[in-house]
């Protein structure tokens, strides 16, 4: 109760934390508008044709990772739920996985589910609450994250990139007075992770740190978990886009999505090098640089538009160049049932 009164103060000030509903809602006759051009509610299932429902709903983070070239990503194996311990330990040594590993659910996003650990006692305890099939991979060391929202419109011959947020990671640096919890509870940002915190760090929380010692809470750039995105549209040049439209023509059947990216040195990244492509995401993809807390609800609004007109040329090009089929109302209104089903076993196990 302490937490959660604050906590629902400050989203109600933020539209960032709003419900996806209420930001979502008062747009949705665009999207219709496009569905109507269309003559089909589920036009994005053509955008990226070799990704699961064009990366929209319900696709595999591992089927994913098959069609994107093994040197731009980490390596994964798959599992599903209930599978013996000494399988999932078998095949990690196979593979010569160090640690630190990732563990996170096969379908989903915002963070859910998504676990790091620095150690096999602490996976077996992990894996051990899914219910849902999972995906283990390395964890990448790389000091740096961003998301790069890339669209090729098929045939147009000119790929670009719409945006690009960088994400700076849920990290407080002590004051060797205060502890772990009142340094969370000092920051609105990170307030609201505390619930979540409070069950990873248990009674660790209540440590304190040493002035001006850092410490990494959430190790990885998720808006869900606490990272703060900033905007960085300055930074897309024209070196970059020729890079990772080499990149991304690699990748079979890609066109429009959010590729999100660990790197070293950002000359490095324009270079095409030290880097790696944790996740991509398909049609689905939001772009993210919206949450930057200097941007309005109108804005966001803008830039969702902009890119819904977008996936529907995306889409529209290729049906009309490869004589594709956007799928049909009875499969979507299915993928719908089985979205809503599969988050709530979701919200089950990981809540």
């Amino acid at each position: 109760m302490k937490y959660k009164l604050k906590s629902i103060w400050i989203r109600s000030m933020s539209w960032e934390y709003w419900p996806f509903a209420l930001v979502y809602g008062p747009i949705i006759p665009f999207y219709l508008w496009y569905s109507i051009r269309a003559r089909s509610f589920f036009f994005f299932s053509a955008s990226n044709p070799t990704i699961q429902n064009g990366g929209f709903l319900m696709e595999s983070k591992y089927a994913i990772d098959t069609i994107i070239p093994s040197k731009y990503r980490p390596p994964s194996v798959f599992f599903k739920p209930g599978v013996p311990f000494e399988e999932i330990v078998l095949q990690i040594n196979a593979q010569e996985f160090g640690l630190p590993l990732i563990v996170k659910p096969d379908i989903g996003g915002k963070g859910v589910g998504v676990h790091k650990v620095d150690s096999i006692i602490a996976l077996k305890e992990v894996v051990s609450i899914f219910t849902v099939p999972f995906i283990i991979q390395p964890f990448i060391e790389l000091p740096n994250e961003i998301g790069l929202f890339y669209i090729n419109i098929p045939g147009s011959g000119k790929p670009f990139i719409t945006g690009i947020v960088e994400k700076q990671f849920l990290i407080i640096t002590g004051d060797g007075k205060h502890t772990i919890l009142e340094l969370l509870e000092m920051n609105p940002r990170y307030l609201l992770q505390i619930p979540t915190l409070m069950k990873h760090y248990r009674q660790d929380i209540h440590r304190i740190l040493p002035d001006k010692v850092q410490e990494l809470l959430v190790p990885f750039g998720n808006h869900a978990r606490g990272s703060l995105f900033i905007d960085r549209a300055e930074l897309i040049s024209p070196l970059l886009v020729s890079t990772f439209s080499k990149i991304c023509n690699e990748i079979d059947g890609f066109n429009f999505g959010r590729l999100d990216i660990r790197y070293k040195t950002w000359e490095e990244l324009e270079r095409g090098e030290n880097f790696s492509i944790i996740e991509l995401n398909g049609a689905g993809s939001e772009p993210t640089h919206i949450y930057d807390p200097k941007h309005s609800l109108l804005f966001a609004w803008k830039e969702i538009i902009r890119h819904w007109k977008l996936l529907w040329m995306v889409s529209i090009a290729n049906r009309k160049l490869m004589n594709l089929k956007f799928m049909n109302l009875k499969t979507g209104v299915k993928l719908l049932m089985d979205t809503r089903k599969y988050d709530n076993e979701c919200r089950r196990t990981f809540n």
